[in-house]
Parts: C-alpha cells; structure tokens; sequence
C-alpha cells in the first residue's frame, strides 16, 4: 500500500472520529459517484453532510489550503448525483472540510472540522 494511501485512510479514520465525537453519525465512507469521491456522507440532525478530508504530513502551510474551488464544484456535483441516486433532498445537504495537519511522527498536530462550505461559481 503506498504512503498517500495509507495517510488517506488515516486522516479518514481521524476524521470520522472527530464527526462522531461532535454528534454526528457515519453512514457511508469511500462513495463512488459518476464525478469522483466522496470521504466521508455522515447525517447531522436532519442534514446529509459529505465530508472531504485534507490530510498534511510535515508540509508548510495547513490541509484545509489544499482545497481549491475546482474539488468544491467537483464535490458539490458528486453530492448532487448522491442525493438523486439515494432519495436525499439536496436542500438538506451541505458540505464540510476536515483538515488534519500531521508531526513529523505522523501525529495529528491539528484538527480542525470546518462546516457549510460555500461552494464557488464556475
């Protein structure tokens, strides 16, 4: 298994724990849409949230800078294609950021859950 792999899975282990420890619940991991990935489609009361995880090892600057508008429009479509596959109403979905920044011993420095992102115009 290669070291991006691995550190994908880790920083998607991170992060679901962080969004249970916040009161949400994990319903898929791993999604495969027509347009890509989705990490993590977690429920938050009554809003299906699908979550990207941004994980950093030892590199300047933080995760969540990693984000660019492309993936968010990418992200957003593949949410919509989620919500018509699964019966979800898009006007209950939003979605969220985990970054998480690692040590150079491959501890997690810095977590940090952003909520509703905007997603930006083409």
């Amino acid at each position: 298994m290669s070291q991006r792999k691995d550190l994908g899975e880790f920083g998607e282990r991170v992060a679901a724990h962080r969004l249970e420890a916040s009161g949400m619940r994990i319903l898929a991991r791993n999604v495969r849409t027509r347009g890509g990935e989705i990490d993590i489609v977690a429920q938050d009361g009554g809003d299906t949230v699908f979550v990207e995880v941004r994980a950093r090892r030892n590199v300047p600057g933080v995760a969540a800078e990693s984000l660019t508008p492309l993936k968010l429009r990418r992200m957003w479509q593949c949410a919509m294609d989620y919500c018509d596959t699964n019966g979800v109403s898009p006007e209950r979905a939003r979605i969220d950021l985990v970054s998480i920044d690692l040590g150079p011993r491959g501890d997690a420095t810095h977590v940090e859950h952003f909520r509703g992102l905007e997603v930006p115009e083409a």
